[in-house]
């Protein structure tokens, strides 16, 4: 039987998904009107503090309902450090939104469907964000990137875990780190909630609330001259951290593992 502070927690969350979409609407109008204005330096600039700030912000209010809480100060470090790679785990959809609102000058390598879409794509497209539409672009744009001192968010996984601790990884941190020649730095990612994991529908509700989010920073490598090696020794590093996280995500319910794979 739902309790009365789930029957309240419940419209509230669907009030917060709303209010995000009204501001990457808003964020999209401003930067579809700003971009023929700017050089692409400037548009960067402005695109990705004003991407990290909104996000900030939603955050926040989330947090203020008792949605969710939010454990980053860790990342904090990096700003103002010197270009590098930022590799993380990814077990759920948020986790570039919740990295990228405490980073003020970070890449991404989004999708071109992202991009192109006319809700999510102009914000991206100002703040300078790649185009993962082939591999051999996508390290080209992404080692450009990072020679203008910019971080890149990485996840050497490629999409969203399948099995947890790591789905495998792919060589495309290595070949953009040994590239650009910048360290790589891993990031670990745990979470409480399997909310917008992989196969979770953006419209079904989380089990509970708050919905607990925990970054720490791991160690800062170099890349050697075997990209393979590298992506093997990476992976084994990343699974032997996460297995010890005092995070760990909550099952999902059998009756949504049925739906998701329906």
């Amino acid at each position: 039987m739902m309790t009365l502070r789930a029957l309240v927690q419940y419209p509230l969350f669907y009030l917060g998904l709303f209010v995000l979409g009204v501001m990457c609407l808003g964020i999209c109008i401003v930067a579809w009107a700003w971009r023929p204005l700017l050089s692409i330096d400037k548009g960067r600039e402005i695109g990705r503090a004003a991407i990290s700030h909104g996000f900030r912000s939603y955050f926040a209010f989330t947090s203020w309902l008792g949605m969710t809480r939010f454990e980053l100060d860790e990342l904090d470090a990096l700003n103002g450090e010197p270009s590098m790679i930022l590799a993380a785990n990814h077990p759920t959809f948020l986790d570039a939104v919740f990295l990228v609102s405490r980073l003020k000058n970070v890449g991404c390598i989004m999708k071109s469907d992202v991009l192109d879409n006319p809700f999510l794509g102009a914000g991206a497209r100002l703040a300078g964000y790649i185009r993962n539409d082939s591999p051999r672009n996508m390290v080209r744009q992404s080692i450009a990137d990072l020679q203008q001192g910019s971080h890149l968010l990485v996840f050497p996984e490629g999409t969203r875990t399948i099995k947890p601790p790591v789905t495998e990884f792919k060589p495309g941190v290595a070949l953009i780190a040994r590239g650009a020649q910048v360290p790589v730095q891993t990031i670990f990612i745990e979470n409480s909630s399997p909310f917008l994991s992989k196969g979770w529908p953006i419209h079904h509700r989380p089990p509970s609330f708050p919905m607990v989010f925990r970054v720490r920073l791991g160690q800062r490598f170099t890349v050697s001259d075997n990209p393979k090696l590298f992506t093997h020794k990476l992976q084994q590093y990343f699974e032997r951290e996460l297995a010890t996280a005092e995070l760990t995500m909550m099952p999902r319910s059998s009756s949504l593992e049925q739906a998701v794979h329906e």
